[in-house]
């Protein structure tokens, strides 16, 4: 293994050691939320100190069985059969190595907004929800609406929702590691319910995926915020509060919107909106500090167009493509049922890929 990456294994191995002290320590149990990264942090790490042990005993292994064939040539056999075993698991280790997405194990909030096509997008973007939420039922995984707008057919205008695991996450593979592949416009061809004469129309609908944020991972100062409150509004804009309880705070610095009016409380609301908004700036330091590094990551969704699609779904031939990679399936009803394994596998290998021949991650965006 070249020094570099002999380096970053000390590294890793040293920062698993500390990890692993950190949860020895009774102390720790005292504040939840270090309890919970230190948790993810050392999940992460645990297959890179696995893979390291089969291979030191793999090594071991080889100069047991050389030492037996210098006294035993019958040994000889023995040599080459455990010396065989060696590449593969240094080849195992040395993907390991290979600089991970740093919030692969974080939860994620996704917010699904609808496009161009009025009614038809809103009830796509209800479409993507129900995928999304089966999908997340499949893994067991937590979902929860933090804020969210209908439409009158029973779509859905605009929706914040969690996805959380259910403790710590296996191998530090958490939300974000599966869906964050889910940011970006999606488009939808198909015969809308409201079209009497049967025409297939394309809609669109923009889906963001941002890892949490943590309190500790975004400093918001009170005197960057500007807070205004205003009635909750339903479908159709009727209004459902007859008291100031929905909130939108701006984020004067960045200029960052968020609005919130799901809950009957005003500090419920603010609450939710401060959670997104904490999400929203994590991901834009994140954006910031990899443009100066690369051109490779771009923004997910810049607007809500049927022009800059990441997926389409076309209902007449069943048929799901993934325009970033290539991707085409003829199951499009088993993916909406939330079988979408299949297609962010797919994406996952064309990242690895991409990894090893040492670009950051393919683009999240066509």
């Amino acid at each position: 293994m070249a020094a570099v990456g002999n380096d970053r294994l000390n590294s890793l191995l040293e920062e698993y050691a500390d990890l692993e002290k950190q949860m020895e320590d009774p102390s720790i149990h005292a504040d939840q939320a270090l309890v919970r990264r230190v948790g993810r942090r050392f999940a992460e790490l645990a297959p890179i100190y696995t893979a390291n042990a089969e291979l030191e005993a793999a090594r071991g292994d080889l100069a047991a069985a050389k030492e037996l064939a210098a006294e035993d040539p019958a040994f000889a056999g023995e040599v080459e059969a455990v010396a065989a075993t060696l590449a593969p698991l240094e080849e195992k280790l040395g993907e390991m190595l290979i600089p991970r997405d740093p919030h692969d194990a974080k939860d994620v909030i996704v917010e699904i907004k609808a496009g161009e096509g009025g009614q038809e997008s809103a009830l796509f973007a209800g479409d993507l929800l129900r995928m999304y939420t089966r999908y997340a039922e499949r893994h067991g995984w937590v979902v929860e609406v933090i804020d969210s707008q209908e439409s009158d057919l029973g779509g859905v205008k605009d929706i914040s929702v969690a996805v959380k695991t259910k403790g710590v996450p296996e191998g530090g593979h958490g939300v974000w590691s599966r869906l964050k592949w889910e940011g970006g416009v999606h488009r939808v061809q198909r015969v809308p319910v409201t079209e009497s004469q049967g025409r297939i129309h394309t809609s669109a609908a923009g889906v963001l995926v941002l890892p949490e944020a943590e309190d500790v991972e975004v400093q918001i100062e009170p005197g960057d915020l500007r807070i205004d409150v205003f009635r909750s509004s339903g479908p159709g804009g009727q209004s459902v509060n007859t008291t100031d309880s929905a909130v939108r705070i701006t984020h004067l610095p960045t200029g960052t919107v968020v609005s919130c009016q799901n809950e009957k409380s005003q500090l419920q609301n603010k609450e939710s909106a401060m959670r997104i908004l904490r999400s929203r700036l994590l991901a834009i330091a994140q954006e910031e500090a990899n443009a100066a590094a690369s051109d490779s990551r771009k923004a997910q969704v810049r607007t809500v167009d049927r022009s800059e699609r990441i997926r389409t779904y076309n209902y007449p031939q069943n048929r799901i493509t993934d325009h970033r990679i290539g991707y085409t399936a003829y199951n499009l009803d088993l993916v909406l049922g939330g079988e979408l394994d299949a297609v962010l596998d797919a994406l996952g290998e064309a990242d690895r890929q991409a990894r090893l021949a040492g670009d950051t991650e393919i683009s999240r965006r066509p």
